[in-house]
């Protein structure tokens, strides 16, 4: 019986180290070519490549000359560089070996509770800074707490954040990041340095987005670029995954505007004319049938409000009274859209109105 059941092991012992050696084969194989998203792979290493943000890097740079820092709070659209800035500056104060125990990044749209402040961060805030960098530079005798998306943390979560900056000063510096600081309590921005992140101007877009596109040989036009930093609206990280999806969608071809429009959802102006056409046909029934071809093809209502709301007011053919109770319904819209309201009936709803105003003779 143990012969039997020796004899299967003993012939099976060759193939099974063959196949971990081939597996680990592969998998060293998989590490050298593991596919990184491209906003990771070209997020900044250091300030000095944070584009746009002049003021900030100033401010960080004598700071990180001095190896001090105080209590953070970024604020500004999103894509523009607030969470890369803070840890292009974390790691170049600490370096690579201590980077990992002198920073806690917490992204407070997951954990945003009181709870987490009362032990994660409270945690962490009562350990010993200590430790040296091992290429001799000097090492400051703080650690960085990072809280991405403060502005979505409870009001009791923020209040109790309070007493936990003050009282732990000395060896935790803390960094708010959020897109509204008006939903930051007083008393916690009262205790930072403000930095307000600008929206990235479409000539440094265009550059970066370019930088990419020559580093990874994505085939791409100018103009597909422009429309591509257009689509974007500011938002540097979301122009980079666009264009890796892209890239991934045409497999070495070149990226063309129709094929960004499709990736971004942005629903195509000729799709915009002709609602606004049905709109002043007086139409009932022509309105109804555009309206429900826009669902049914998987637009967003939403898009589509941001888009038409563009095109009324930068339209001359519009009075200023039929643009100002149109906006003033895309406002409305927008808003029980967000509340969760049926899409097809808002939109019902706006075209009644759009088809109201450009019907009736003013």
């Amino acid at each position: 019986m143990q012969a039997f059941l020796k004899g299967p092991a003993s012939i099976s012992t060759k193939p099974v180290a063959a196949k971990e050696k081939s597996a680990a084969g592969s998998s060293g194989e998989g590490k050298r070519t593991k596919p990184i998203p491209w906003v990771e792979k070209y997020r900044p290493k250091n300030v000095d490549e944070v584009a746009f943000q002049d003021e900030v890097v100033a401010v960080l740079k004598k700071s990180l000359e001095g190896a001090d820092l105080p209590n953070l709070l970024f604020y500004g659209p999103p894509g523009t560089g607030k969470t890369s800035t803070i840890l292009a500056a974390a790691r170049e104060l600490f370096g690579p070996d201590l980077f990992r125990q002198r920073v806690l990044e917490l992204n407070a749209s997951d954990e945003r509770g009181i709870q987490v402040i009362r032990e994660k961060v409270k945690a962490f805030a009562q350990l010993t800074a200590s430790g040296s960098r091992s290429d001799g530079k000097m090492c400051p005798p703080f650690k960085i707490v990072i809280l991405d998306e403060a502005d979505s943390m409870t009001s009791a979560a923020q209040a109790a954040l309070r007493r936990t900056m003050e009282k732990e000063s000395k060896t935790t510096r803390f960094c708010l990041i959020c897109n509204y600081i008006s939903r930051i309590i007083e008393p916690l921005t009262s205790r930072c340095s403000k930095f307000r992140f600008k929206p990235l101007s479409d000539s440094i877009q265009q550059q970066r987005l370019l930088d990419v596109s020559e580093k990874e040989h994505v085939k791409i036009s100018n103009e597909a670029v422009s429309y591509l930093v257009k689509v974007s609206e500011g938002d540097l990280r979301k122009a980079i995954t666009f264009l890796q999806s892209a890239t991934r969608l045409m497999g070495g071809k070149e990226i063309t505007e129709k094929i960004i429009t499709e990736i971004a959802g942005v629903i195509p102006k000729e799709t915009i004319d002709e609602l606004l056409l049905g709109c002043q046909s007086g139409s009932f029934e022509k309105l109804e049938t555009l309206a429900k071809n826009l669902i049914n093809e998987g637009f967003a209502v939403a898009q589509l409000v941001n888009q038409l709301h563009d095109t009324i007011v930068e339209s001359e053919d519009y009075s200023d009274k039929q643009k100002s109770a149109i906006v003033e319904k895309l406002a409305e819209v927008d808003k029980c859209l967000a509340d969760g309201a049926d899409e097809f009936l808002q939109l019902m709803s706006l075209c009644a109105l759009v088809m109201q105003q450009l019907t009736q003779n003013i």
